[in-house]
């Protein structure tokens, strides 16, 4: 007879197959080290000068993109510490449109620091509490360096809108952030309403075309849907339009039934009763002064027949969510069943045409006198991935909401630096080292920058220092000539929201990070993995 051994403590309380870590050596500094992984992958692409990752995710798409909001969603990190750190920079893309590098990078960066503390003896609550104060102070101090009357700004100024998009555009696309900034601040001031607060950043539409260049792109008040008119009809000029949302065909009855015919006259009679019916349902469209037809789903033969005698143009969205957005453009209302429209559910469009640009036929939909409301950046470019990293930076560039902005070129990030470590000499006990090493993470920032532009790091940092040391917080980094100037003569720009939501959401995920000290994972269901819920599709 074998002679077995009981488990005992924790194996006894949890089912087999489980892992259980716990203590600094296991749990804490392994969290730290998955989350240093994390943030060592996005930081090089830090900044305007950043490198480009090639990521392939698991359906075999490519990306190729700086985009650290992109990056970390499609590599499917599996580390629970790590992707608290990616959800950090999700909250930061979805909330602000920028900063998620900066969110990732310098969240990597408290906690490289805070394992330095940890291994001189500190204990994680004495860091925590010591970020936390480093945090709050950080924010007052963020809050001296708003620049001067920034607060408030004409939002129907091209100029004024360019110098507050700038940053998150540059970062993206460095070296084309003029023409791209300018395209996407026309298109914001065409669809702001008069109550700026009341901005949708929905209605700026991107529609991307493989072919030219950057400077081909343009901007178009109302939609670009990339296909062509059903009918023959393929312009219209100042016309009226009526959407129907469920398509332009004969319905099918909701119950099922049996037709007797005896002989050929009734058949002959029963398909001209249906032909009828259909000439009578788009005779009293034409009629109520429609010219434009938009179906949301099929459209039939038959139909299509009768809407070419009667001249009326067929355009065919099958998006539920584009056909929403036509509708607000037009100022139509999606009727559910084809039938005579009320006036007030008519649309009205300047113009409807189909036009062919680089090899794609799309039908445009212009609507400049009546109150526009979607105006569609068209992106030209010679790959789908270029494209793509266009529409990012159109994405970020018009979420910026805030107005108020801080001295960028990493200028703001060494003020802090600098204020931060005076403060924790005022501080007693063990809170200062933690606030100490909080100022030094902010070093990371002029750090990255300089790196990936080419430059002398250490060199760059004692300089900005000397410079901010006599007073002059506004100097930060020119990178192209790898020299420290005043970024007011450079219009390097920061968002103050930007900064502030960035900076938060990293000390907010590094603290989580450190408050866990045991790791308690049960043992992976078998069978099938299970096919996450449909997401919406890309509209």
């Amino acid at each position: 007879m074998g002679f077995q051994l009981q488990p005992y403590g924790i194996q006894s309380m949890l089912k087999e197959g489980h892992r259980h870590l716990s203590g600094l050596e296991e749990a804490v500094v392994k969290n730290i080290n998955a989350c240093q992984e994390l943030s060592a992958i996005t930081r090089t692409s830090l900044g305007p000068n950043g490198m480009n990752k090639m990521v392939i995710n698991h359906l075999d798409k490519l990306f190729v993109t700086n985009d650290a909001a992109t990056i970390v969603n499609e590599l499917e990190v599996q580390h629970p510490a790590a992707k608290i750190l990616v959800l950090a920079g999700k909250a930061q893309q979805e909330e602000i449109g920028d900063g998620a590098n900066l969110t990732i990078s310098f969240a990597g960066e408290l906690l490289r620091n805070a394992e330095e503390l940890i291994r001189m003896g500190l204990h994680p609550s004495e860091i925590i509490s010591g970020y936390t104060k480093a945090i709050n102070k950080t924010i007052e101090i963020l809050d001296r360096l708003v620049e001067n009357g920034s607060g408030t700004m004409d939002v129907r100024n091209k100029e004024e809108v360019i110098s507050r998009m700038r940053a998150a555009v540059a970062s993206k696309q460095f070296g084309q952030e003029d023409r791209l900034c300018s395209l996407i601040a026309e298109a914001c001031i065409q669809v702001c309403p008069n109550n700026p607060a009341n901005f949708n950043v929905d209605n700026v539409r991107v529609a991307k075309l493989v072919g030219g260049g950057l400077h081909d792109s343009t901007v178009v008040c109302g939609m670009v849907l990339k296909s062509d008119a059903v009918g023959s009809i393929k312009r219209l000029e100042k016309a009226k339009v009526a959407v129907f949302a469920s398509g332009v065909d004969t319905s099918a009855t909701e119950t099922k039934g049996t037709v007797l015919i005896h002989s050929a006259e009734q058949l002959e009679n029963y398909s001209k009763t249906e032909e009828a019916k259909i000439e009578e349902l788009i005779k009293s469209v034409a009629d109520s002064g429609a010219r434009v037809i938009v179906s949301g789903g099929a459209v039939g033969e038959m139909a299509l027949h009768f809407c070419e005698r009667y001249k009326l143009m067929v355009l065919k969205i099958s998006s539920k969510f584009e056909l929403r957005r036509f509708c607000r453009t037009t100022g139509a209302v999606a009727l559910l069943k084809l039938s005579r429209p009320n006036p007030d559910d008519l649309g009205y469009v300047d113009s409807v045409s189909v036009e062919e640009i680089g090899g794609s036929r799309v039908t445009i939909v212009r609507n400049e006198e009546g109150g526009n409301t979607v105006a569609t950046v068209v992106l030209r470019g010679s790959t789908d991935s270029i494209l793509d990293d266009l529409e990012r930076a159109v994405d970020d560039g018009a979420m910026c909401r805030d107005s108020r902005i801080v001295p960028g070129a990493a200028a703001s990030e060494i003020e802090l630096a600098r204020q931060l470590k005076e403060f924790s000499f005022k501080e007693t006990g063990l809170d200062q080292y933690a606030i100490a090493k909080f100022a030094e993470s902010f070093e990371m920032i002029p750090k990255t920058l300089a790196e990936n532009a080419g430059l002398n790091a250490m060199e760059i940092i004692s300089s900005l220092y000397a410079e901010h040391a006599s007073g002059n917080f506004r100097v930060g980094i020119d990178l192209e000539e790898g020299v420290c100037k005043d970024v007011s003569t450079m219009t390097v720009w920061d968002l103050h929201l930007t900064k502030f939501f960035a900076l938060k959401n990293a000390a907010d995920a590094a603290c989580t990070v450190l408050r866990v000290d045991q790791i308690i994972m049960a043992k992976p269901a078998g069978g099938p993995k299970r096919d996450p819920p449909a997401g919406m599709d890309e509209d």
